[in-house]
């Protein structure tokens, strides 16, 4: 855990050294080295503000990090404590795919030296930047837009006037969250089924009414009750169980999407073997299903 608090440090440092503090924390822990061409390289420091803010850090975490004068080094010791978030696991691997998938570049990256890494193929969904754009400054501004948008229903395009209020990713599709004023209804959109879009006027549309959207479902996920012991533990451990249980919050509005994905959307008996873990409250569950309004 942090040695310091966030607000701490920030009373202690500005900005620039908070990041190049991070970078220092990542790099110890995840590479087990750094020196000040290190910073120099990654943010453009001169050689004595390297040399303050490696200074700093040991101030923060004398423990996590020792000169090594051979290799004129500051080596990770085996008492290293992460001192900040950016440093954990799974920001290390978001941050591995974030470059395979070129979403980032290897220059603003804290990783220096990665590893091997791949992800398994999906074909990419179309997202237009300017539509994306003109949707986040809806949100923001709490403005109404004018789209032409494909639904899977109709052959032609149809024109849907839009109060949007969020955005949402079920793990292979960007939404926006919107209330349309056609249908009258809170729904998901598409963003590369929105084939043209103008920002209109101030929308009049509260996103707190949207119920669907609020309300947080929790899901209990365990392990088919009809797997061998030995499968159902390395289930626990896969899905980070407690007691045999891994509960996941979840929007009702997102309900479809995430039993979808983990192959629970009905309830209908399945193989355990293919189907390993079942929802375990799917009786408390089955009325916010129902109530899912599907668009």
């Amino acid at each position: 855990m942090p040695i310091t608090s966030q607000s701490d440090r920030k009373q202690n440092t500005n900005w620039g050294q908070e990041s190049r503090l991070q970078f220092i924390d990542f790099r110890l822990r995840w590479e087990g080295c750094l020196n000040r061409k290190d910073l120099m390289q990654q943010f453009g420091v001169s050689v004595p503000q390297a040399s303050l803010d490696i200074a700093k850090y040991s101030e923060l975490a004398p423990s996590n990090l020792v000169y090594d004068t051979s290799s004129r080094t500051y080596m990770a010791t085996a008492f290293f404590q992460p001192q900040f978030l950016r440093s954990s696991a799974r920001s290390y691997l978001a941050e591995l795919i974030a470059m395979k998938n070129g979403v980032i570049e290897s220059s603003v990256s804290y990783i220096g030296t990665g590893v091997e890494v791949d992800v398994a193929p999906i074909p990419p969904r179309s997202i237009d930047d300017a539509t994306v754009a003109i949707l986040v400054r809806a949100i923001q501004d709490r403005l109404v837009v004018n789209t032409t948008y494909q639904s899977m229903t109709s052959i032609e395009p149809s024109e849907r006037k839009l109060s949007p209020h969020a955005l949402g990713y079920d793990g292979f599709r960007w939404h926006v969250r919107a209330y349309c004023h056609t249908k009258k209804r809170f729904s998901d959109f598409v963003l590369a089924r929105i084939l043209a879009i103008e920002i209109s006027n101030q929308s009049e549309i509260d996103p707190r009414d949207d119920i669907e959207w609020h309300t947080i479902v929790p899901l209990v996920l365990a392990p088919h009750p009809d797997l061998p012991d030995a499968t159902k533990r390395v289930l626990e451990l896969d899905y980070g169980m407690e007691n045999g249980e891994a509960r996941l919050p979840c929007r009702q509005a997102f309900l479809f999407y995430t039993l979808k994905r983990l192959g629970l959307k009905t309830s209908a008996d399945s193989n355990p073997i293919a189907q390993q873990i079942i929802l375990k409250n799917r009786a408390d569950v089955q009325p916010y299903i129902d109530g899912v309004t599907r668009k």
